[in-house]
C-alpha cells in the first residue's frame, strides 16, 4: 500500500497552486502546506503499517478499508472502524481526508449502468477511476459548488457572464471546460480533482451538467488558495492544530482545460448529475464518512472541556457538570445516529449496503446548530484562560520571563507547561483563525441549513408519522362527542 514518502513525492508534479500572488514552486515544502502534507503522509503510513486497515477485494486485490464498497452491515462496521482510525490522527480536524471523495467513488462505481445511460462507456470510466483510487490509494478531492458570484442561479446560460465551470467545446478526443468552482478543500495537496455540480440544475443548463476527474497537475487548472493559517505561527506548541491540519481551501480556475473522454462520467445530463449523487449510494457513503469524522471531533472537544474544567479546579461545580453533560449529550447524539444509520442499513438497487438515510440526514440537519453550541459551551468553561496565555513558547524558556511565569501563573514548572499547552490547544480549537474556519466549515458542511434539513425531511419518510397522526384523528368525531365523556365538550 502507498506510504507517506510516496505520497509526498507525488506532489512534485508541476501543479499550478498560487498563494500571495505567486506560484508555489514545491507544495510539499512550502510553509503553507508542509504541516498538512506531513499529516496526510501519516495517514498513508498508518494504513500501510496497520494490517487491520487492509482488506482483500475480489476485483482490486488488497485495498485500504476506507475505500471499500460495503455489501453488508458487517462491511459497514469494518469501514467505520478504519475511517475512525484515520480520523483520530487529526481528531476530526481534517475535513476532506482521502476517504471522503473516495467514498463517493465507491458509490459511483457500484452503478456503472447508470452512467452508461448518459453515454456508452461512461460506466467503465467510473469503474476505472475507482480502481485507480483503490489500487494506488490516491487522494481525490473535489470542487462541486459554483462561485458565489453566480448568485442564486448556478448554471445560468453562458451568455449571462456566470463563471461556473461549463463545457465550451467538444472534440473527438474529449471536452474543453472553462470557468471556476468552489471550494477545492485539500485540492492543492491531492492527486486528483473531481469536478461536478452538487446544486440542482434545470433543463437548459446542460453546459454545466458535467462530471469528470483530472490530475491536479492538468494544464490550465489553477488553484488560488485562501490565506494559510499555518504560516507565521511561532511553533506547533502555540498552534498545534493550525500547524498540522490546515488543509487549505481554494478557488479552482479552469482555463480551457481539456478533459479526455475516458475521464468523463456525466456529460450534458441534468438528470445524470443528480442521479450520480442520490440514486447511487455515493452521497450517503461520503456523508457517513463525514459524520464518523465529526463523531471523533466532538469526542476530542469534549475531552478538552473536561481537561479545562479540571485545570480550573471547577469540574465538580454543578454549573460545570451541567455544561459537560450537555456536551456529552451532543457528542452521543452524533455517534448514536451514525450507529443507527449503520444498524438500519439496507441493500440498494445496486447491491450496496447503504446506511439508513433517515438517521444520517437527521444528524446532518442539526450540524449547523450543534457545532456552534459545542464551541460556545467550551468558551464558557474556558473563561479568560484561553486569552491569558503567554505570547509564545519563548516566554516559557527565556531566563527573563520563565521565573515570574512559574511563580505567578502555575503551581510548578511542569504545571506551567501543561497549562499553557492545554489552553493554547483549546484556543486553536475554538478561537484562532483556524478555529473560525472550522466553525464556518461545520455550519455549512452539508450546504445551507435549509439544504441539510431538506435532505432530512425527504429521507425521513413522512408517510409513517402522518399515518400515526391520521389514525388517531380517525378514532373520534363530532357525533361521538355528546355520548362519550372523554370526548364531551369542555365546560
Amino acid at each position: 500500500m502507498r506510504t507517506g514518502t510516496e505520497y509526498v513525492a507525488s506532489l512534485c508534479d508541476g501543479r499550478d497552486v498560487f498563494i500571495d500572488g505567486r506560484r508555489v514552486d514545491d507544495v510539499a515544502t512550502h510553509p503553507a502546506f508542509v504541516g498538512i502534507v506531513a499529516t496526510v503522509g501519516q495517514l498513508y503510513d498508518t494504513a500501510a503499517g496497520t494490517p487491520e486497515m487492509h482488506i482483500g477485494d475480489p476485483d482490486h486485490g488488497t485495498i485500504n478499508r476506507v475505500h471499500m464498497t460495503p455489501r453488508s452491515i458487517e462491511d459497514l462496521r469494518i469501514r467505520r472502524e478504519a475511517i475512525t482510525r484515520w480520523a483520530r490522527l487529526s481528531n476530526g480536524f481534517l475535513g476532506r481526508s482521502p476517504d471522503h471523495v473516495g467514498s463517493f467513488f465507491a458509490g459511483f462505481a457500484s452503478a456503472p449502468a447508470l452512467f452508461d445511460q448518459c453515454r456508452d462507456g461512461f460506466g467503465e470510466n467510473v469503474r476505472r477511476a475507482y480502481a485507480e483510487i483503490v489500487r494506488d490509494d490516491l487522494y481525490a478531492s473535489y470542487t462541486v459548488i459554483p462561485p458565489q458570484n453566480s448568485g442564486l442561479n448556478p448554471g445560468a446560460a453562458t451568455t449571462s457572464g456566470v463563471t461556473q465551470v461549463g463545457v465550451v467545446a467538444e472534440t473527438d478526443a474529449g471536452i474543453v471546460v472553462q470557468g471556476t468552482q468552489m471550494l477545492a478543500t485539500g485540492g492543492a495537496i491531492s492527486d486528483r480533482l473531481f469536478v461536478s455540480c452538487l446544486r440542482p440544475l434545470s433543463p437548459g443548463q446542460e453546459d454545466f451538467a458535467v462530471s469528470f476527474m483530472i490530475p491536479v497537475a492538468t494544464r490550465g487548472l489553477k488553484l488560488f488558495c485562501r490565506r494559510p493559517y499555518a504560516v507565521g505561527q511561532p511553533s506547533a506548541f502555540d498552534y498545534p492544530l493550525s500547524s498540522r491540519f490546515d488543509e487549505s481551501d481554494a478557488m479552482a480556475v479552469f482555463d480551457r482545460v481539456f478533459v479526455p473522454w475516458e475521464n468523463v462520467f456525466i456529460y450534458r445530463s441534468v438528470g445524470g448529475v443528480h442521479d450520480q449523487f442520490h440514486r447511487t449510494a455515493a452521497h450517503v457513503l461520503a456523508n457517513t464518512q463525514a459524520q464518523i469524522r465529526l463523531t471523533v471531533k466532538l469526542k476530542f472537544l469534549l475531552g478538552l472541556a473536561v481537561h479545562v474544567s479540571e485545570a480550573n479546579e471547577r469540574s465538580v461545580a454543578p454549573s460545570v457538570q451541567d455544561k459537560l453533560g450537555e456536551l456529552a449529550s451532543l457528542a452521543s447524539v452524533v455517534e448514536g445516529m451514525v450507529l443507527a444509520a449503520e444498524a438500519g442499513a439496507a441493500l440498494d438497487e445496486f447491491g450496496v449496503c447503504k446506511p439508513n438515510p433517515r438517521f444520517l440526514y437527521g444528524i446532518m440537519g442539526l450540524q449547523s446548530e450543534l457545532y456552534p453550541r459545542v464551541l460556545h459551551i467550551i468558551r464558557e468553561l474556558s473563561g479568560a484562560g484561553v486569552i491569558g496565555t503567554t505570547s509564545s513558547y519563548r516566554d516559557l524558556v527565556s531566563p527573563e520571563t520563565h521565573g515570574d511565569l512559574t511563580r505567578y501563573m502555575a503551581k510548578s514548572e511542569a504545571d506551567l507547561e501543561q497549562r499553557m499547552k492545554l489552553f493554547k490547544l483549546v484556543w486553536d480549537a475554538i478561537g484562532s483563525e483556524f478555529a473560525g474556519r472550522h466553525h464556518q466549515y461545520e455550519i455549512f458542511y452539508a450546504g445551507a441549513s435549509e439544504v441539510a434539513r431538506g435532505y432530512s425531511r425527504r429521507q425521513y419518510g413522512l408517510d409513517e408519522p402522518m399515518a400515526l397522526a391520521q389514525e388517531f384523528l380517525d378514532g373520534y368525531d363530532v357525533l361521538g362527542a355528546a355520548g362519550d365523556p372523554q370526548l364531551a365538550p369542555m365546560a
